[in-house]
């Protein structure tokens, strides 16, 4: 499914204008998910982090038992190069994947034979500044490693997210407030969550089910860069009713502000603004 108005496809050695063809339909990740994929973003001919979100499709093939076979600074080439087929101030999506294409005797564990590989550069425009979103309570939760692969970035848990994201739009909320599985906040649908109390900043501890994203890092490390302190910590739904911020952190947006959980409203507040400006400060100086 494309979103994007613009697509470019690296596959087997080249790239092609279009959303073009990569998948067969017996491949072990057809029909039977074993994908993972990456997103980063080019804003303003800028890569912010392009390397690290390389970095991880590969240890997300690895998580889901997929060889990959492009290295990081070949990946990081690859994706340069198609990127170049856009116009000077595109915002392009940059989607790296990897798919498993054979299985065993069994048919359900993959082999290493074969690997498809694909990037997929799609240009979808940044949210403007004055975005924002309200999140709803789902009853769906995070599973835990032991029932999921949740240590990858792999196309089989978004079913997952986006039964979340349907209860919750059903009754009006932009994203979802996420439970992990004793109860504590773990993150939204869609993206990691920050929130902010007397100045001081609090998110959800990784506690590995969910994805500890690469965006939350980096506004991690400016915040406290910056004097700001921040606290990885377990986190309630009380919490975040008590918080004076909150925000989403992740590569599509890289900050929007949250203005409503429930019934509770929440101001667009000085350090949300704060952390949105240190990130692009971050990114030109890179």
């Amino acid at each position: 499914m494309a979103i994007g108005k613009t697509i470019r496809t690296y596959f087997n050695g080249s790239w092609q204008d279009g959303d073009a063809m990569v998948m067969r339909a017996a491949d072990h990740g057809m029909w039977l998910g074993s994908s993972v994929f990456d997103g980063a973003r080019m804003v303003n001919g800028m890569t912010p982090d392009l390397d690290a979100h390389c970095a991880r499709t590969n240890r997300s093939a690895e998580a889901l038992m997929i060889k990959p076979t492009v290295s990081t600074d070949n990946m990081v080439e690859i994706a340069l190069e198609g990127l170049k087929g856009f116009a000077p101030g595109a915002a392009v999506y940059i989607r790296p994947m990897y798919w498993a294409i054979h299985g065993d005797a069994t048919a359900i564990v993959p082999t290493p034979d074969e690997t498809g590989f694909a990037i997929s550069l799609e240009e979808v425009p940044m949210a403007p500044e004055s975005a924002s979103t309200t999140l709803g309570y789902t009853r769906f939760r995070r599973p835990v490693l032991e029932s999921s692969v949740v240590n990858a970035k792999a196309g089989c848990l978004y079913p997952n997210n986006a039964r979340m994201l349907a209860e919750v739009r059903a009754r009006g909320f932009g994203n979802a407030l996420v439970a992990d599985a004793l109860g504590n906040v773990a993150e939204s649908a869609t993206a990691n969550v920050f929130m902010v109390k007397d100045g001081e900043v609090f998110t959800p501890v990784a506690n590995g089910t969910f994805l500890a994203g690469i965006t939350r890092a980096r506004h991690i490390t400016n915040l406290l860069a910056d004097g700001v302190t921040v606290h990885e910590s377990v986190l309630s739904f009380d919490d975040f009713n008590d918080a004076d911020e909150v925000f989403l952190s992740g590569n599509m947006n890289k900050v929007t502000p949250v203005t409503g959980i429930e019934g509770r409203s929440y101001q667009v507040g000085p350090v949300t603004r704060r952390v949105r400006e240190m990130y692009w400060d971050w990114a030109a100086s890179a």
